[in-house]
């Protein structure tokens, strides 16, 4: 059953993602209500489905790639509407949802039968340590889509051409201010995931840090938004910095959740 709801979600998220697309290119507000309107829909039945999903395999659903994957999907959807509520910005859908309808795609290749949970994973540690930084990962996301169009938008106001995007993006300050509150946000929940998964790897191997490559990247993520946090605090990192900044680190990022996992090996490699 939970795979019917995912699917219906996917499908859901598409239409979401067409929708504000559509917006971005025409401005017709209907796009712009469809697309909001269509992934919150999607974002309940995703809600759903991981919930089926939970009372079918009797653990937290997010174990393996497949469904590691689609909650990370459903994050960024749940933080994007969220954080639209405080912003109201029209055309961040537009950039918010390819990436969950990406990953969403990229879960469904995935296998998708519940099996066993591995003895490693039977802790309450599970929940609390991927919560948190699947959470803190949307919000990076969405460090990301502001990083993505401050730069467009800034590269039409200093080229003096006012371009087909000029008046579909926000103003440069309140896309700044976006990429800065997702990152006051999103750093401290990155930082008690690591946390949380050091205090877990104590309990299950004995060891707080093992240098595992996930462990490894993660720290590595953790010191680059660190970075882009302490310049924004003390030395004043503003604007296409601190754009470029967020768009490095999501890329590192994404490494570090899906690229070690499939390119790698280590302790986490059932994730």
């Amino acid at each position: 059953m939970n795979i019917i709801f995912f699917m219906a979600a996917l499908i859901i998220y598409l239409l979401g993602t067409a929708a504000s697309l559509a917006y971005l290119v025409s401005l017709r507000r209907l796009f712009s209500k469809l697309g909001k309107f269509t992934l919150a829909a999607g974002f309940a039945v995703h809600s759903a489905a991981l919930v089926v999903r939970y009372l079918e395999a009797g653990y937290t659903p997010i174990t393996n790639l497949h469904e590691s994957l689609s909650f990370f999907a459903w994050s960024i959807v749940g933080v994007y509407l969220v954080i639209n509520v405080k912003y109201q910005v029209e055309v961040l859908a537009a950039f918010v949802s390819p990436v969950a309808a990406v990953l969403i795609i990229l879960a469904s290749l995935f296998p998708k039968e519940i099996l066993p949970l591995a003895p490693v994973l039977e802790s309450y540690w599970l929940p609390i340590h991927v919560t948190l930084a699947f959470f803190g990962n949307a919000m990076f996301t969405l460090a990301f889509a502001a990083g993505v169009m401050y730069l467009i938008q800034e590269r039409q106001i200093k080229s003096k051409k006012i371009g087909a995007f000029y008046h579909r993006l926000p103003a440069l300050k309140i896309l700044d201010d976006l990429n800065y509150r997702c990152l006051t946000f999103g750093f401290p929940l990155l930082t008690l995931g690591i946390i949380s998964g050091s205090v877990w790897a104590e309990s299950a191997w004995g060891a707080y840090w093992s240098w595992d490559p996930k462990e490894t990247w993660s720290l590595i993520t953790w010191f680059l938004y660190a970075a882009l946090l302490h310049g924004r605090l003390t030395v004043g990192w503003r604007g296409r910095r601190a754009a470029i900044f967020a768009i490095v680190g999501f890329a590192v990022l994404v490494f570090t959740f899906l690229g070690v996992n499939l390119l790698l090996t280590g302790l986490h490699a059932y994730n």
